[in-house]
């Protein structure tokens, strides 16, 4: 059986970019052993470095199939002439606004799929059985193989309010790669048990049958490791205080970076608690960069900018350090199911302050503090107790280490590799 991998490596993709690293990594394992089986990676050109520690253990070949659309080598020729960051930003922000306005326009009916040919084609040539996407792909039904594609979340219906899910065409759109990838997948993975809750109850009426959805929690990234010395010199580097509070998100409304300045201002002003927070993760485009705007212009009006350090997009080998050197995560979410940095923290032995939410509260358990992501109050409290209790950090920190080893990356490996075997005699069962 040859099997298509379609990663999602982008790394402003946030979570996304995580689970593709981790999928990955466990399926060049499994490559070596299910020797009847092929693995080939269709990646991007800008892929390549987030493949390389894979080795030769996967094959690997251009996701896009020559030659370009009119549009691409329009784009390629306008970044071949154009050298400067500057440009590319200028560039990259005028593709955003079109492309907005084109799905504000064209809105995209559910229940009409295009073809994509040219990609059934380039699969066709490589002969390939069946695709694993590593996110949620309009191309996993539009170019017509089986498939296994996972959903992380369904905020859409959940939580419209949110613009990063339903503005400018967002919800439509959305709508249009669920409704069809969940209708025609051979099988569809779920983050929880909540998470397939949530696919049988908005799309049990396209399909979504019980038992072609298959749980498969995440795992942390394989490149977190605890060093203390790298955790004093990724500390030196940033220029941060000896203790704070860690965030890792990027800034999206939903991720609520705001309520933690005000309990940051709330800690000062009632408990003359002067405690910094660390955030890292980018905030390009429209909705991010506004949200980015927005929360440095309340911690300038609560005058608390030299409490929170801003470090953008950091690299992998940065976080472990930064995870380690802070005396809590603190992550008031108001998306689930599950999340990846809950999982990093218990894995450095950081404790987890976390929204008390569907999904979420089940992720944590007893591992970490669950508050109200719409309290302010809450979160404060919640931050307050965790930096004057060193008793109760130790004990959240053993407990998430606990938590953690209960679903180890070899059993990650063992759940993928039956998904891969079951989706292999579906397939065959297709083929007969």
């Amino acid at each position: 059986m040859r099997i298509g991998i379609v990663p999602t490596l982008d790394p402003s993709s946030g979570g996304l970019h995580q689970y593709s690293l981790t999928v990955l990594e466990a399926l060049a394992v499994l490559s070596k052993q299910m020797k009847n089986h092929e693995f080939i990676v269709f990646a991007n050109p800008n892929d390549e470095p987030y493949l390389r520690s894979l080795g030769g253990t996967l094959r690997r070949v251009p996701l896009r199939p020559p030659p370009l659309t009119f549009k691409e080598r329009v784009i390629d020729l306008i970044r071949a002439r154009m050298g400067d960051c500057l440009a590319r930003r200028m560039l990259g922000e005028l593709l955003r606004r079109a492309w907005r306005l084109r799905r504000t326009i064209l809105i995209r009916d559910p229940e009409r799929i295009r073809r994509r040919v040219e990609f059934a084609h380039w699969f066709g040539l490589h002969e390939v059985d069946w695709v694993f996407y590593t996110a949620p792909s309009e191309l996993s039904f539009e170019v017509g193989l089986p498939y296994v594609m996972p959903v992380h979340d369904l905020q859409h219906r959940l939580q419209p309010e949110f613009p990063e899910v339903s503005a400018n065409g967002e919800w439509e759109e959305r709508e249009y790669t669920y409704r069809n990838a969940i209708r025609y997948a051979t099988l569809i993975l779920a983050d929880s048990e909540v998470g397939k809750e949530d696919i049988i109850r908005f799309y049990g009426p396209y399909g979504a049958a019980p038992d072609r959805i298959k749980v498969l929690p995440h795992s942390p990234p394989s490149y977190l490791s605890l060093d203390a010395p790298k955790r004093l010199r990724v500390r030196q580097a940033y220029h941060l205080p000896e203790r704070y509070v860690f965030y890792p998100a990027q800034f999206w409304p939903h991720k609520n970076h705001a309520r933690i300045i005000e309990a940051l201002e709330l800690l000062k002003r009632e408990y003359n608690a002067e405690i910094h927070v660390v955030f890292c993760g980018t905030h390009s485009g429209e909705i991010r960069e506004r949200t980015f705007r927005e929360v440095t212009a309340l911690a300038h009006r609560l005058r608390l900018s030299d409490q929170v350090h801003y470090l953008g997009r950091v690299p992998d080998e940065a976080m472990s350090g930064l995870y380690a050197g802070a005396f809590a995560l603190v992550m008031p979410t108001f998306f689930g199911p599950t999340n990846i940095p809950p999982m990093e923290a218990w894995a450095l032995g950081c404790p987890v302050l976390c929204s008390d939410i569907r999904g979420i509260r089940e992720q944590i358990g007893n591992a970490g503090l669950l508050v109200s992501p719409r309290s302010t109050e809450a979160i404060a409290e919640g931050i307050y107790r965790l930096w004057t209790d060193k008793h109760l950090r130790d004990q959240l920190a053993v407990r998430g280490r606990r938590r953690l080893a209960r679903y180890t990356p070899e059993d990650f490996r063992r759940r993928l590799a039956d998904i891969v075997c079951e989706a292999n005699e579906l397939v065959r069962g297709l083929n007969r």
